[in-house]
């Protein structure tokens, strides 16, 4: 029986629903956990950066505008895909990460769940964040909250999915566009979970993926004047104040969810109301009371 000649995954960006080259040319390796190559990652340049910027933009709108319902279904359709990736998604966690299949098998778990999770939060937050207030005068004055719009998420290296899905779920549910910035030792898992989002209903352009230099990219995001929020989890305390200077200059609302460790990543800790509202603003309506 003739040998096979192995036939190694080649990864790409996923920008505006499409998986595309780093329009540089770049790439850069990265190895599994025993610092075996394991494959050939874009590395992403400041044009890439800006077509994701350009295609959240233009999708975050229609986005916004589709029923809590809907974006619930689509939700709940990305947890169905899951599932059906999860096989190849618990070899690669335990190639890349190291962990054993149960382990693997247990951040799935929660992957899939959470994504359920928010799924159900779609139709549910508005109810709970929303305010009818008492005022001195003969007028209606009531709270709704609304997407923030394109949101700029730095993704950790600690369980890359279920920390990519607990810092993404809560922006798309609220109808907000994601623009996130995969770990750099630790990317592939990210661009899998591309192909799980390719085949979910997700409208192109709501959510893209970049990998690369965390270094050359961020400076890019933070300063973007399309970019409205930036979760900056990813980031080191030590160079928080840098990107978060950059980011007040065009007044992004910034945000940091807590770095957490692979369990707390797991945990209840790592999902709630609360991971949603800092991605909402709160549009406050005055009306005339009718007689």
């Amino acid at each position: 029986m003739a040998t096979r000649t192995t036939v190694r995954k080649t990864y790409k960006l996923w920008i505006n629903g499409e998986f595309v080259r780093s329009e540089s040319g770049r790439a850069y390796a990265v190895h599994d956990a025993a610092g075996a190559f394991w494959a050939n990652v874009p590395q992403a340049s400041r044009k890439d950066l800006r077509d994701a910027v350009a295609a959240a933009r233009k999708a975050q709108a229609g986005w916004a505008k589709r029923t809590a319902y809907n974006r619930g279904q689509i939700l709940y359709r990305v947890a169905e895909m899951l599932e059906t990736r999860r096989d190849a998604l618990r070899a690669e966690l335990q190639a890349i990460m190291g962990i054993s299949a149960s382990d693997a098998d247990a951040e799935l778990d929660a992957s899939i769940d959470r994504w359920v999770y928010y799924a159900g939060w779609s139709d549910k937050f508005g109810a709970l964040l929303s305010a009818v207030n008492p005022v001195a005068v003969p007028m209606h004055n009531f709270t709704v909250p609304e997407p923030t719009g394109v949101v700029g998420i730095v993704c950790p290296n600690e369980a890359p999915l279920i920390s990519l899905t607990s810092l993404l779920a809560p922006v798309l549910v609220s109808g907000n566009a994601a623009v996130a910035i995969l770990p750099e030792a630790v990317p592939t898992i990210g661009l899998t979970f591309a192909e799980v989002l390719a085949t979910s209903d997700l409208p192109a352009g709501v959510v893209n993926m970049l990998t690369g230099s965390q270094a050359e990219l961020l400076p890019h995001l933070a300063t973007h004047v399309e970019v409205d929020a930036l979760n900056l989890c990813g980031v080191s305390e030590t160079e928080r104040a840098r990107y978060e200077q950059l980011a007040a200059e065009h007044v992004a609302r910034l945000h940091h969810s807590p770095n957490f460790s692979r369990d707390e990543w797991l945990s209840p800790r790592a999902q709630g109301l609360e991971w949603i509202e800092p991605f909402l603003e709160f549009k406050t309506v005055w009306h005339p009371m009718g007689w």
